[in-house]
């Protein structure tokens, strides 16, 4: 029997679900679908604690498919602006879509904070005994 879907290593899908678990590359699709285009410095602003070594990383990884880098080299410094490509904006919509604040009756933060707090009392039920 043969893997299907991303766990077959032969899924033309599977690099995207490997760039999908980078948690930097979710916060900047969210960053850049609701601020727009946006400056380098006003990215890692958006993302809150994301290096700048990290930040260009993630940058170069995306501008593959997902993000579009234009430079405007006529004001000094060249004003430099990141947006989403049309794949991106795709990405970035179905990553709000799927996200932990999505509405829906069983997603979220509540539903994951109450399976937190059951495993908590389980391993504090676990240690007494």
């Amino acid at each position: 029997m043969t893997a299907e879907g991303p766990i077959n290593a032969l899924c033309l899908g599977r690099d995207v679900l490997v760039d999908l678990a980078d948690k930097w590359v979710q916060l900047m699709l969210v960053s850049l679908r609701e601020g727009g285009a946006q400056r380098y410095s006003k990215l890692q602003r958006s993302l809150g604690g994301i290096s700048r070594m990290m930040l260009s990383r993630t940058l170069r990884t995306m501008e593959r498919d997902r993000v579009l880098r234009s430079v405007d080299p006529r004001p000094t410094p060249p004003l430099v602006l990141y947006s989403l490509t049309e794949p991106g904006g795709e990405l970035a919509e179905e990553t709000r879509r799927q996200g932990p604040c999505a509405p829906g009756p069983r997603s979220g933060p509540p539903l994951v904070q109450g399976a937190r707090a059951a495993y908590d009392r389980r391993q504090d039920t676990d240690q007494e005994t």
